[in-house]
């Protein structure tokens, strides 16, 4: 029988030290958030939000949200006092705590300021036709382009003119995205390099692993925060997530990172614990883009690209659902799913808060043991 060292065993003892401590922390100022939440009145309103239109949704309207700050706040104080490592947690928390301001400046939009409008590309175009002054038409014409994304990005919006706009989210998160991408490419070395192919060995795609580094961090930042649409959704399934990463890291060798996810799964264990039906607060934007930005980065700092669909799985089923029914209401002009994202089809359907939540989970954890077991290869 394999016998572990002392060494070993006092290493992975000194991780699961600072889950516990995550949780703790989380534990303690949980009551001083959740306060503040409710004396600002930062909570659900009914104004935006389409979903409160399935029956047994309308008890949601006036759930604080931004409880996701709970988490956010326990893994800044933790990394920075006891866990501050330049190589390997600075650009972590870095691009956490960017996606944590973008979404915390769209939960505050969403509640306290009014609908912001801006110019379509038809309405562009028309004024690049119609207006008298052909240098104004010129200038109208000159930012077509910039309009187009505009629209196209909207589209993918579920707050049409409420809150940080999308494109303006997706700029952000492209900045998130590629500080990571430098940070992985110039400062972890060369072996950061490649893309590891379990059971295979490793691929050297040159340069293009910055845009691939990029667009992942944009896509599991988003589909985290698609998931978070029903009471303990999200946490309960980044638990496993995070918990997964934590052994990974520990495994290969990433001491830092292994105590930064260990403490993420604490803190989220709290906070799930007073987010499950019905839910004391939501976890909000700046709690869903920060944790699904930290995701992608620490799963991309291990080296870990192509397992993150088997232990970031109900996450991205979520955010393709999106896509599916968008690409089906631009192309055929017609819903594919009752309700995106796919958690919502299912509550159309009849099933309760309660088991789609379950089922989701217990999904998710299968794929989630699963991606561990593909990552050991």
């Amino acid at each position: 029988m394999a016998q572990f060292s002392s060494a070993q065993i006092s290493a992975v003892s000194h991780i699961i030290g600072f889950g516990l401590l995550g949780l703790v922390l989380a534990l303690i100022i949980t009551p001083f958030i959740s306060k503040l939440l409710y004396h600002f009145k930062i909570w659900r309103r009914d104004t935006y939000d389409p979903t409160l239109g399935i029956e047994g949704r309308k008890g949601k309207v006036n759930t604080p949200i931004m409880g996701g700050l709970i988490v956010v706040l326990t893994i800044t104080v933790l990394t920075f006092f006891f866990n501050w490592d330049r190589q390997f947690t600075w650009v972590p928390i870095g691009g956490m705590l960017i996606s944590a301001v973008l979404g915390g400046f769209d939960d505050i939009f969403s509640i306290f300021v009014k609908k912001r409008r801006t110019r379509s590309f038809r309405q562009t175009l028309v004024l690049v036709k119609v207006h008298k002054n052909i240098f104004v038409r010129l200038g109208y014409a000159l930012t077509l382009p910039w309009a187009f994304f505009r629209d196209a990005a909207s589209t993918f919006g579920s707050k049409r003119g409420i809150g940080v706009h999308a494109y303006e989210k997706l700029l952000l998160q492209l900045i998130a995205g590629g500080v990571t991408a430098w940070w992985i490419y110039t400062k972890l070395g060369e072996t950061w390099k490649e893309i590891h192919i379990p059971f295979d060995g490793f691929l050297n795609i040159g340069v293009w692993i910055i845009p691939v580094i990029i667009l992942i961090v944009i896509f599991t930042a988003n589909a985290v925060n698609i998931s978070d649409g029903m009471d303990g959704l999200a946490g309960g399934m980044l638990i496993p997530t995070f918990s997964a990463l934590t052994f990974l890291s520990a495994i290969f060798g990433y001491q830092e990172l292994a105590i930064l996810n260990a403490v993420t799964t604490g803190a989220l264990v709290t906070y799930t614990f007073f987010n499950v039906k019905p839910a004391k607060f939501q976890m909000g934007d700046v709690g869903s883009l920060a944790l699904g930005t930290l995701l992608a980065i620490n799963a991309l700092a291990i080296n870990s690209m192509l397992i993150l669909p088997f232990i970031a799985f109900m996450f991205y089923v979520e955010a393709i659902s999106v896509i599916i029914q968008v690409g089906g209401r631009v192309l055929f002009g017609t819903r594919v799913f009752k309700m995106a994202p796919l958690h919502h089809h299912f509550e159309m359907l009849g099933w309760s808060e309660e088991k789609t939540i379950m089922r989701f989970w217990v999904i998710h954890l299968a794929f989630v043991l699963i991606g561990v077991w593909i990552g050991l290869h």
